[in-house]
């Protein structure tokens, strides 16, 4: 008796320190909850800060005369050697007949993009009636001119220490004054490939590799990955030769993706022949890097259907070909599914394997094929946020948060179709 009293003492003296240190595990548990949320809240926020500006785009109202002798000088429209780019010259001369001298007039092109004179090409080419007459366009506006508007370029500094002259400002406060400058959703972010000219880049070409290298991977990666989960679990009997396949799956999906770099450079590109920096070899790469993922994933889904189901309908005199069939795989599969999407969630993102078979190159064009040059959205990231122009840096948010709008969608759909076919037992 004295000794469950002094048993019992014991334990309520040390209830008090007992729950102190529960109370401190709980507290450290929320700070360091609360200092995630902080940084993510952070993160999100500097980067719509920084990329928002980028999903609007500032536009020039000229007056351009589409000459005849200019754009047909025989009778028929010459849209190759056709002088669009001197066309828009002349419409930016006569909206500043005061300017003169070789070094003003460079100046005053410069505030035009580059791309003014192949919209122009490209209306002619839709409508060649408009030759010889007179139109007024829109058009867009060199990158720097677009940053002075955002707010980005301070005109109060010294002239030397910004991209604009005094006086290429003072063009353009005139233009703002006329309501000849204008902002506009930036259609060219998504609708261009990439290019020298930041108000010209667009990440299209990027979105369509990408994509294309999706279609490669989850072609591959998930007939073989979930082939191969299913006879490890199933099929394959208990040896040292399982399981040392087992171990180096497991191994597999620890190893840095540059190594399926290297892995995909030696075999597809310098064995194989295969095209480098094209959407097939990017996709074989991603293949290797998504099956030991996906071989996992979906042998953890196997697992766990109940025993019972297996003894059920082998009681009922199914085959072991049938029970896994018509049984097990229709309860595993959603976790297979799941699996499968984090695994080409995984695979968008990646872009240091990519770097190794040459995708890292400058690609204008969208591509249209398997086999075409093309780059991966991350990748594009990388290339914007190498490039030393400011207009850059806010197209390097803004393809940011398209990615991760694209990581978000796809994980959304891994939860709803886990629960759309998630059966219960």
């Amino acid at each position: 008796m004295n000794s469950q009293k002094t048993t019992l003492a014991k334990v309520e003296a040390g209830l008090p320190r007992r729950r102190r240190k529960e109370r401190t595990f709980r507290i450290l548990g929320m700070l360091a909850t609360a200092v995630g949320i902080t940084f993510l809240v952070f993160f999100f926020a500097s980067l719509i800060a920084d990329g928002s500006s980028a999903f609007r785009q500032t536009f020039m109202q000229i007056d351009v005369q589409l000459r005849e002798d200019v754009i047909a000088p025989d009778g028929e429209p010459d849209l190759v050697y056709a002088d669009f780019d001197g066309l828009v010259r002349t419409a930016l001369r006569e909206q500043f007949p005061d300017v003169s001298g070789r070094g003003d007039r460079r100046q005053l092109y410069r505030i035009v993009s580059a791309g003014a004179g192949y919209q122009l090409r490209d209306m002619v080419a839709a409508e060649p009636d408009l030759i010889g007459t007179k139109q007024t366009v829109w058009v867009p506006a060199a990158s720097n001119v677009d940053m002075l508007i955002k707010g980005n370029i301070d005109a109060t500094i010294d002239e030397s220490l910004r991209p604009l002259s005094d006086k290429q400002i003072r063009w353009v406060y005139a233009l703002m004054e006329e309501g000849r400058l204008e902002r506009r959703f930036n259609t060219a972010l998504f609708t261009n490939g990439d290019s020298r000219e930041p108000e010209l880049a667009g990440i299209r070409g990027a979105v369509m590799g990408s994509l294309y290298m999706l279609i490669v991977t989850i072609v591959l990666s998930f007939p073989i990955g979930a082939a191969a989960a299913i006879y490890l679990e199933e099929f394959a009997p208990k040896s040292r030769w399982s399981d040392l396949i087992e171990v180096n799956i497991n191994n597999l999906a620890a190893v840095p993706s540059i190594v399926f770099g290297l892995l995909g450079l030696a075999v597809f590109i310098n064995w194989m022949a295969l095209p480098r920096s094209a959407p097939l070899v990017g996709g074989l790469v991603l293949t290797l890097l998504t099956l030991p993922v996906i071989i996992i994933a979906s042998r953890a889904a196997i697992q766990a259907v109940p025993p019972s189901i297996r003894e059920a309908a082998l009681g009922l005199g199914a085959s072991q070909m049938q029970v896994v069939f018509h049984h097990v795989l229709p309860l595993a599969l959603p976790g297979m599914l799941t699996g499968t999407i984090i695994g080409m969630s995984r695979a968008l993102g990646e872009s240091a394997p990519l770097l190794m078979i040459g995708m890292v190159a400058f690609i204008v064009d969208v591509p249209g094929r398997l086999t075409d040059p093309a780059t991966a959205l991350p990748v594009q990231i990388y290339l914007w946020a190498d490039s030393p122009e400011r207009a850059f840096a806010e197209r390097t948010s803004a393809a940011i948060i398209v990615l991760l709008g694209f990581l978000l969608l796809m994980n959304l759909v891994a939860v709803i179709a886990r629960k759309r076919m998630e059966r219960k037992w």
